[in-house]
């Protein structure tokens, strides 16, 4: 069967609950080169935001650090992560759950992180026979969320136009690129006391949600001639 929908979906905070451990590690990690940084203000202002945009910024409050400072800091903060996932890391509730419910439709990951640190976070929760090699990182492409490129490209990749994709994510920076892309978006919102959801994008509290939603979607669409 040739399914209408292809599903794009977000890693950190969609798939695997990564993102208070990677606030937590820049928390540790910052601080000692120069940039306060505590894991409330990645929570509250810079999730899912590029490693480097996040660093500029707190380089425009707290002084610039040269090329090899902040190497050296990257790294630091990576080797940690990355440790600290292998140990620790989970799926979001419900998702690999879900995943199982969705198992016939084509589906990808699309993250702002490096592809190292999505084939870990793939591996250390089981998650990865769900997706296999179909993994699409901002710095393999070359190109950020909110920048809708990087969905485009994923779904060039994957053969589906945009309007035949829908893309699952929990961040603000990765709803803004699936709807600049045109494509369906669905708002994984965790936090709705704290976030809204965007004009144009699907809200759902629980990765339970899911299937019933894509059905509906699936549903909506044609079927490709």
């Amino acid at each position: 069967m040739t399914f209408p929908l292809c599903l794009l979906f977000d890693s950190d905070g969609t798939l695997v609950d990564s993102e208070i451990l990677l606030a937590q590690v820049m928390a540790e990690t910052l601080p000692h080169f120069g940039l306060p940084f505590t894991a409330r203000q990645y929570m509250e202002e810079f999730r899912g935001v590029r490693f480097l945009a996040i660093v500029q910024q707190l380089e425009t409050r707290h002084g610039a650090l040269d090329d090899v400072r902040f190497q050296a800091m990257e790294d630091a903060m990576r080797a940690r992560m990355e440790d600290r996932m292998r140990e620790e890391l989970v799926a979001i509730d419900g998702m690999p759950a879900a995943l199982e419910a969705l198992a016939a439709y084509p589906r990808a990951v699309v993250s702002n992180g490096p592809e190292r640190k999505i084939r870990c976070a793939m591996a250390s929760t089981g998650l990865a026979p769900h997706f296999g090699e179909r993994l699409f990182s901002a710095y393999t492409l070359g190109v950020w969320k909110p920048d809708p490129a990087l969905y485009l490209k994923a779904a060039e990749a994957m053969g589906y136009a945009p309007e035949r994709c829908v893309v699952i994510d929990d961040a603000a920076v990765g709803v803004a690129a699936g709807l600049a892309a045109g494509m369906r978006v669905v708002h994984l919102n965790r936090f709705p006391d704290e976030e809204t959801t965007p004009e144009g994008a699907i809200a759902i509290g629980h990765p339970g949600e899911l299937p019933a939603m894509i059905a509906e979607l699936a549903a909506k669409v044609p079927q490709p001639v």
